[in-house]
Formats: structure tokens, C-alpha cells, sequence
């Protein structure tokens, strides 16, 4: 080895040891012609002295040295002295007087600070994700995914699971993003897709009797992208035979548990909460609710229809219904800060959002000419408002005025510091509708997707009601972000094809897409179901952050780019006709 100890392993303990250390020069300062550098690597920071009264051949190099520049460094350890200690430091009790130094390598003056206080634009740190990774902060991170990787392997092996890997050159098949898709040289006019998930192979190891699978499998998707989406993701996908849905349940928590003491050493509390679905949306707007603060809804539907208010009363006539959100002492609000709560409830399709403030006892608005005041004091029980209490409502279908409401209480959560930062909210949310109906193409849909099971006691109205059934769907939320989604599947051809009947996905069509599946459940399909775990979120929240490219060495930019590489890129013609593909771009006429 070139060093002897790394640059963050030192300590008072080690005085007087020679010692070789190798890193990155991290600062340099002269005073009074003794020259000291923090010498760094990921451990840690070291402070190397080069001074000419103990070696001038060491000083004489070591006044040249710059930032990130690679060298190392041989020397003695010795107490910085009284007084002199860096306590921000871990090493900060010593440093290495240098008997020799030798440059490894130089470098250019770096495009920004290598340092995680520098305010650095988005485009310059993925243009030079290299240095970026060099920063504290960054590597923190990915020190942090990597304990949470070995915290998954090594729960999941303790609860006998194999981890098994499966094909990422796979057939296209429907699922909620577009395929990423690859030619195929030897099978001209062919394509492979890259893998969604493992879904339908991890289901084949369970008719394949392993009976226990996870795998830390790559995903690639085909969409738009924000904060907490890449082009391609880590899933902690997750597959079992012979269970029920506590089962999953009991080992996806067990797992939280294990990731949340290997990196932060935070002992979580488990059962986690259960809510279903429809009472989620009921009660904060959302099927991913943040429980971290409450502002929860209340229905005034039936209070709002005995108004004179001609806009309520046709909602709830065309089977809508009618949310109030109660703030506490938010009577303050004023005109634009409402203004604002409305355009975003129109932002999530709502038709707009009114408002009434409580004052002596009484709701104040400029709608309250339409309400009685038998109706006003019904209202202000219902809601349980008290003196400069702001009410929010909105009227719309149930999903519509539940999504927008619930997204102007997110915004005053955080408005009014309501959220605490520090907590740990965890919650299962269950019972999902297995369809939802498509408005636009007068059919229904599946609200997940078509291998989700009905739940027994709706199996005899699956054909006849499909809107009021509900299945074993469950996903896993964390302060108001969804961890994973799962489902106990169907293992039976029979309701497979009932529920392909009802989606309007002919049979012809399932074969030809899937119907390796298909073939493979008449051989004897055990009752299964799994989850698959956003693994890039769950790093990124154990971070701090929102935005999983801070926990990705190399992710891409909001366009689907890697500035540093320049991917994605043109192909030479020799390729272009080794894959029997060739350009052929119409170009559109622009008007002027």
C-alpha cells in the first residue's frame, strides 16, 4: 500500500508514529513561510506541516503544492499543542510533520470549491459529477447507500431469501412507463426492452418454487422526470410464496427497520399505521398522506346542500361532494395569501376554492349571504372551528376536491412550520379500488395494474360493479412520499382473465404479450405477492433530501442527459447498419 493510515483515522493515541498518508490537497496556507495543508481523501481531513528548520527539501515542495493536487505525504504525528486544537475535526488533536512529500499527480484549477458549503449550479456539478463526488456531503451519501444496501442484503438473507437475479434484455410488455427498447443485430427488425421491474420474472420464481426472492434489481423507465425520478433506479424488489398480506407486511418492516439502525441508528416502532385508501384521501387529500402535522378534512357535503349556494348544491347534485379544510388561528390570512391557496387548488383541477373566516363567533366571507345562520352554526360544529379560524373548501368529485385540498395543506403545513422535520411517519395504505374508471375512453381501468388480486369477499361483483371493488394493493409511505407499492397477485387464470375481460384487454393481445406468464400459471401457481422498494428514495430521505440524483453517483440531468459523458449520443453509420437501422426524421415546416 502507498499510505499507512487514511486521513481521517488518526488521534492523539497515534503521537510520535511514522505514518504515509495519500490524498488530495484540500487547503493551503502559508504563515510565516511554514506551510500547512489539510491533506483529504474520504475518511477524512489531516493537517500536514512543512516546515524548513526540520526539511527544506519537503518545505521547497510543499510550497508549490495547489488545491487537488494528488500527493503523499511521510512524516511524524505530534499534539497540535494547547489551545491549537481544531475541535470541528476528528483528527483535529494532531498533525503530520512532513519528512518527505512526493506529487502523485497535479490538477487544474477546478471549475468550483470542492467543498459541500459551495453554492453550485445543477449543470456544472453533473458536467463534473467526479469532482462533485469529492465533496463531504456527497460522499457521505454514497457511504450511507451502501450501508443501507448491506443492512437489506444481509436482513433479507436472515430471513431466508435468495437473492436472484433476472434478464435487463427482456420482451415488451404494458406497463405504467414507456420501454426503453434495444435492437437486436442477429434477429433483424426485433427488439428487447430494458426492464421496468422484474414483475412478471419475479413471479415465474415463484411458480419455479423460490418460494423467497429479492434481488437489488436495476429499473429502467421511459418517462418525464422530477426530483424523485431517473431514467434508471435501484429497486429492493421483494417476492414471497404461501403468504397473506401481513406477512409482507411484517418482513417489508422488518427491512425499515434494519436500513433505519444500519445508517442513522434509529430505532423505528413497528407495527407501522394502516389506512385505507378511501379514508386517506377523506382525511388528508392524498393516498401518500404526511402524518407529520394534522389540518385533517372534514366532510360538509350534507351541511353545504342545505345552503342556498347554487355552485355547492350542483356538485353534490352531480354526486360530488364538498371538503372543508380547518387552520387554526389562520384568520390573518390575507387577501393575496388566499388568492394564492386558490390558484393552487386550480393548479390540481379543482374549480377554485372558497374561503370563510371565523370572527366574534361568526364565519365572515363573501359567500355567507347564501347560508342561513341555523346552516352557519351547523357548519362551524361540524368543523369544529373556533376564533380566527381560516376554512377552506372545495367542491368537486371526490378525488378532484380531496387531491387539490390536499395539496393547499401541504402548502400551509409547511407555510406555517407545522411539519416536524425530525420525525419518522410511516404508514401502510391499503383496500385501493382495483379499477378506476377512464373518463376519456369510457372504460375501465386498472388503478395499478392487472395482476393485483380482488379481494375474496368482492370476487361474485368483480363483473357486475367493478367500480366497488377493492383488492390487495398496499403501498408503503414515509412523511408523505410513497416508499414501495405491492399486491398479494392473482395466481389463478381464471379471475386473471375476468380481469383482463374488464380492462377491455382481449385475450389474443394478453397472450401475445405476456402469455409466457399465462402458460406458467396453468402449471401450478402458489398464492404469492411482493413490493417492490424505491431504494433511491429511501437513501434520499435517510439523507435529508428529496432529489435522489444526491444519493446516484451518476444520474441524469431533468432532460434524461449525463453532461459529463455526453449520453445520450450519435451512433457511427457502421452501427447504425450492423443493427439494420437508419435515420428518417421528417422535418416539419415552421409557419412564419
Amino acid at each position: 500500500m502507498l499510505r499507512t493510515h487514511t486521513c481521517g483515522e488518526l488521534r492523539k493515541k497515534d503521537v510520535k508514529k511514522k505514518v504515509i498518508l495519500c490524498g488530495w490537497v484540500h487547503s493551503y496556507r502559508d504563515h510565516g513561510g511554514v506551510i500547512f495543508i489539510d491533506l483529504r481523501d474520504r475518511y477524512g481531513l489531516t493537517q500536514v506541516v512543512f516546515d524548513p528548520s526540520h526539511d527544506k527539501n519537503s518545505h521547497k515542495i510543499g510550497n508549490t503544492l495547489r488545491k487537488e493536487y494528488v500527493v503523499r505525504a511521510t512524516g511524524n504525528v505530534r499534539f497540535r499543542g494547547e489551545g491549537l486544537v481544531n475541535t470541528k475535526l476528528a483528527t483535529g488533536e494532531i498533525e503530520v510533520l512532513c519528512d518527505s512529500v512526493e506529487i502523485l499527480n497535479k490538477s487544474d484549477v477546478p471549475p468550483f470549491e470542492i467543498d459541500e458549503r459551495a453554492e453550485i449550479s445543477e449543470d456544472l456539478r453533473l458536467k463534473y459529477r467526479y469532482l462533485d463526488l469529492r465533496r463531504t456531503n456527497m460522499q457521505r451519501n454514497l457511504e450511507t447507500r451502501h450501508k443501507a444496501f448491506k443492512a437489506a442484503f444481509n436482513y433479507l438473507d436472515s430471513q431466508n431469501f435468495l437473492h436472484l437475479e433476472t434478464p435487463m434484455l427482456m420482451k415488451s410488455t404494458p406497463e405504467g412507463a414507456r420501454d426503453y427498447v434495444v435492437p437486436s443485430r442477429v434477429n433483424i427488425g426485433k427488439f428487447y426492452a430494458l426492464p421496468q421491474s422484474p414483475q412478471l420474472y419475479k413471479q415465474l420464481l415463484m411458480v419455479s418454487g423460490f418460494d423467497r426472492y429479492f434481488q437489488l434489481a436495476r429499473c429502467l423507465r421511459d418517462e418525464d422526470l422530477r426530483a424523485d425520478r431517473q431514467p434508471e433506479h435501484t429497486q429492493i424488489d421483494i417476492e414471497m410464496s404461501f403468504v397473506e398480506r401481513e406477512d409482507i407486511f411484517e418482513i417489508v418492516e422488518g427491512l425499515m427497520k434494519a436500513i433505519w439502525k444500519e445508517t442513522l441508528g434509529t430505532s423505528l416502532k413497528t407495527p407501522f399505521t394502516k389506512i385505507p385508501w378511501k379514508e386517506a384521501m377523506e382525511r388528508y387529500g392524498s393516498d401518500k398522506p404526511d402524518l407529520r402535522f394534522g389540518l385533517e378534512f372534514t366532510d360538509v357535503t350534507d351541511v353545504m346542500n342545505k345552503s342556498d349556494f347554487q355552485i355547492y348544491k350542483n356538485v353534490i347534485q352531480d354526486k360530488g361532494v364538498v371538503k372543508c379544510l380547518r387552520v387554526p388561528k389562520a384568520a390573518a390570512f390575507s387577501r393575496n395569501e388566499i388568492d394564492s391557496l386558490i390558484e393552487l387548488a386550480k393548479i390540481h383541477h379543482a374549480k377554485g376554492l372558497s374561503w370563510m373566516k371565523i370572527k366574534d363567533g361568526k364565519p365572515e366571507s363573501s359567500i355567507v349571504k347564501y347560508f342561513s345562520d341555523k346552516v352557519l352554526q351547523e357548519l362551524v360544529k361540524e368543523t369544529g372551528a373556533k376564533e380566527n379560524d381560516l376554512l377552506l373548501f372545495v367542491a368537486d368529485k371526490f378525488e378532484t376536491a380531496c387531491t387539490s385540498l390536499g395539496q393547499v395543506r401541504l402548502y400551509i403545513g409547511e407555510k406555517l412550520n407545522l411539519i416536524k422535520k425530525d420525525e419518522w411517519k410511516f404508514a401502510w395504505v391499503i383496500d385501493f379500488p382495483l379499477f378506476e374508471w377512464n373518463e376519456e375512453e369510457n372504460k375501465w381501468d386498472p388503478m395499478h395494474h392487472m395482476f393485483c388480486s380482488p379481494k375474496k369477499e368482492h370476487l361474485p361483483i368483480l363483473e357486475k360493479n367493478p367500480g366497488s371493488v377493492l383488492c390487495n394493493q398496499y403501498d408503503l409511505t414515509l412523511n408523505g412520499m410513497e416508499l414501495c407499492s405491492g399486491s398479494i397477485r392473482i395466481n389463478e387464470p381464471e379471475i386473471q382473465e375476468q380481469v383482463m375481460k374488464i380492462v377491455g384487454f382481449p385475450k389474443k393481445e394478453a397472450e401475445k404479450r405476456f402469455g409466457f406468464l399465462l402458460e406458467a400459471f396453468k402449471y401450478g401457481a402458489p398464492p404469492h405477492g411482493g413490493v417492490g422498494l424505491g431504494f433511491d428514495r429511501i437513501v434520499a430521505l435517510i439523507c435529508g433530501y428529496n432529489d435522489i440524483r444526491e444519493v446516484i453517483a451518476f444520474p441524469k440531468n431533468k432532460q434524461a442527459q449525463n453532461p459529463m459523458d455526453g449520453s445520450p449520443s450519435d451512433i457511427t453509420d457502421r452501427q447504425m447498419k450492423e443493427l439494420h437501422l437508419k435515420h428518417d426524421f421528417v422535418k416539419k415546416e415552421v409557419k412564419k
